[in-house]
């Protein structure tokens, strides 16, 4: 049973979801014009999660926290027995890290391109013992590393950034630059370490499900399931989640998602996913 607490301060089982939701680049981009420091931001004040099972979470300043997104996706995502799972653009090892707590049989590779996220992804990878299961690579996705095998990974995972026009400054961390992770890099990456037959997950935002598709058919990649996410039941689609298929055959599952009910409490699905 995975269920997430605060370092900082203990998460009510009916936590605000703006705590649990990932901040996009633009957000980010304000937050770091405007000069706050990390600790003052709604999208930084967590720095570590802890797992009742066990498991914790180092969350450097400046990478993603724990987020709705990441929750969402990690449950979305369905492993094959004893599967090899490919996270790009890991960050601090989030992803695999709910991943290893979900499946004790998968192992996780991380590929991220920032050197900080990824130290605190090894803390993360020793912290939880996961030396046996788990990897995080610094590198860029769109050069991997020739030691690991086209073709050999059962899924890959991803939460990127989710729009373009990030900082323009070349000094700004790589993580947050558009120009490291565009759509078309992301599934060039996904298509080529992926087994036929394996599959892509990832979470991103709704307008930007045509270019997904189409990046996919760019790359050998069929979509095979879609889950749309309200915040609530009467609200617009805020999220999706998409499942792609390495040499897949047509045929598209679509699945919805609210976060919360009529009454503005967390809905089942919610507390399905945090086990509350």
């Amino acid at each position: 049973m995975l269920m997430f607490v605060s370092a900082a301060a203990p998460v009510p089982t009916t936590a605000p979801l703006r705590l649990l939701r990932k901040a996009d680049s633009s957000e980010r981009t304000q937050s770091a014009q405007a000069g706050y420091p990390a600790a003052q931001t709604d999208f930084f004040e967590v720095f570590m999660e802890f797992l009742s099972n066990g498991f914790t979470l180092d969350i450097c300043a400046g990478a993603f926290p724990l987020s709705t997104d990441s929750m969402l996706l990690q449950d979305f995502v369905r492993l094959p027995a004893n599967a090899r799972a490919l996270d790009l653009g890991s960050g601090c090892g989030t992803l695999g890290v709910l991943l290893c707590a979900k499946d004790t049989a998968c192992h996780v590779t991380g590929i991220e391109l920032d050197e900080t996220a990824h130290n605190a992804a090894l803390e993360n990878i020793r912290r939880n013992a996961l030396q046996e299961r788990m990897v995080s690579i610094c590198a860029d996705l769109r050069m991997i590393p020739g030691d690991l095998i086209p073709g050999s990974f059962d899924c890959c995972v991803s939460n990127p950034p989710y729009y373009s026009g990030g900082p323009a400054s070349s000094t700004a961390p790589l993580a947050r630059r558009d120009d490291c992770c565009t759509t078309d890099a992301l599934f060039a990456a996904a298509s080529k370490m992926l087994k036929y037959g394996g599959d892509f997950f990832l979470v991103h935002k709704p307008e930007r499900l045509a270019q997904l598709c189409a990046c996919a058919a760019a790359h050998s990649l069929e979509p095979k399931r879609l889950c749309t996410v309200r915040h609530k039941p009467d609200g617009q689609v805020s999220l999706i989640l998409l499942s792609c298929r390495k040499g897949g055959k047509p045929g598209l599952t679509w699945e919805e998602a609210c976060l919360k009910d009529a009454d503005g409490n967390p809905s089942q699905y919610y507390r399905s996913i945090y086990h509350i």
